[in-house]
């Protein structure tokens, strides 16, 4: 793999990946989920993770109900769905993309802020999973001294072989340059999210090749915002920050032409976004995960990628 370039500047970044073409498909082959078994809410993530709802109370059949719901919407859909079992001392499972994540032939494991994700980590199942079954290398970011949480502080446009990640107590530079590397994409983009955010995929979303949906209020500087917009023109998705609480921005562009979100994020999604996200050629696609929703993360968070 080349040596990846990140840059520091938004306005050079965007002159730069103008000129990029597409190289290759913008959404996974398959994906793979993690079900919530003894679904609860974990007091150390909700240190630095202003989206959880901690003074509600957990239905765990409900959110068992609800992600059934997921992997059968998804699979109707034609997007091929492996699913594995969560356990209540891990109960932020729910959200494997922070954890796992794949390469073309590798799977990256993440280097998670908390303790209780940490655990994650170290699942030996799905770690054989992708070693035994799908023949895929391994490449652990964790345990190096740097953090680094995946596809949620770093989005990724993979046709382009570029990325946008955000800084926070999530990721730091050193964690994203080794995800950088890990993914063997050409250029990141690095900048500060704004406070209070925690992951990338929350306030933008990268559009199978085809736009970006971005919310500027989710950025330190909202320069850099306007500079990724820029990007796609008309093609950019933007949106305010009523729609990024109601998750709107942590969607994920699955098969040929679907756009994953809650139902929620639909019901948050104002008309100019819609008709914005529609004129892309995307189909949204809505599930109801309002219990889910309350561990502080949304669909896209829930879907692991397989490249």
């Amino acid at each position: 793999m080349s040596q990846p370039r990140l840059w520091n500047d938004p306005d050079a970044f965007a002159a730069h990946v103008r000129q990029l073409q597409a190289r290759a498909p913008g959404v996974p082959r398959a994906v793979f989920l993690v079900t919530p078994v003894g679904f609860h809410l974990a007091a150390e993530s909700a240190r630095d993770n202003a989206y959880m709802q901690m003074a509600a109370g957990t239905d765990g059949e409900r959110a068992l109900a609800q992600h059934l719901a997921l992997a059968q919407a998804l699979a109707r859909a034609g997007v091929p769905v492996t699913s594995f079992a969560g356990h209540p001392q891990t109960p932020d499972a729910v959200f494997p993309n922070n954890v796992f994540a794949t390469a073309l032939g590798r799977l990256i494991v993440g280097a998670m802020r908390h303790a209780v994700r940490q655990r994650e980590a170290e699942r030996a199942d799905i770690r054989a999973w992708f070693r035994d079954l799908l023949g895929y290398s391994e490449i652990d970011l964790s345990g190096r001294g740097f953090v680094a949480e995946l596809t949620g502080s770093l989005v990724i446009d993979r046709s382009r072989g570029i990325g946008y990640c955000g800084l926070s107590e999530r990721c730091d530079r050193a964690g994203a340059a080794a995800m950088a590397q890990a993914f063997g994409l050409r250029d990141v983009l690095l900048f500060d999210l704004a406070p209070g955010e925690y992951h990338t995929n929350v306030v933008m979303s990268a559009l199978d090749g085809r736009g970006l949906l971005i919310c500027p209020d989710g950025f330190a500087d909202r320069r850099v915002a306007n500079a990724i917009a820029a990007i796609h023109g008309r093609a950019s998705v933007l949106i305010a920050g009523e729609e990024k609480a109601g998750y709107v921005g942590n969607c994920i562009a699955l098969g040929a032409d679907g756009l994953w979100m809650s139902t929620r994020a639909t019901r948050s999604l104002k008309p100019a976004g819609r008709a914005a996200i529609e004129s892309l050629g995307l189909r949204i696609h809505a599930v109801e995960l309002d219990e889910l929703e309350k561990a502080g993360g949304s669909l896209r968070c829930m879907i692991g990628e397989i490249y």
